[in-house]
């Protein structure tokens, strides 16, 4: 499984809001095959950055639409530093 981070842009919601749309994200992962681990937000910017785990971005992404449909701008595959 790869490691992936995506960014979400221009987002009008609080921390809240993110925090409820993450939840429905943990309650549909597990069927796509995806480990939703962390998310950070910056209201000040609209951006929101989450962390998951997953066979493909497109897993990801499928997480997101079925839960609540807010879908990424941007999704990077990236290496985990403190690995190694």
């Amino acid at each position: 499984m790869a490691l992936y981070m995506d960014v979400h842009r221009h987002v009008d919601a609080t921390l809240e809001e993110v925090q409820e749309a993450h939840a429905l994200d943990l309650e549909v992962q597990e069927d796509h095959g995806v480990d939703y681990r962390r998310f950070w937000v910056d209201e000040e910017h609209g951006t929101i950055f989450c962390l998951f785990e997953a066979p493909s971005a497109t897993a990801g992404e499928t997480v997101h639409e079925e839960a609540h449909g807010l879908t990424a701008d941007e999704i990077h595959e990236v290496v985990d530093g403190d690995a190694y």
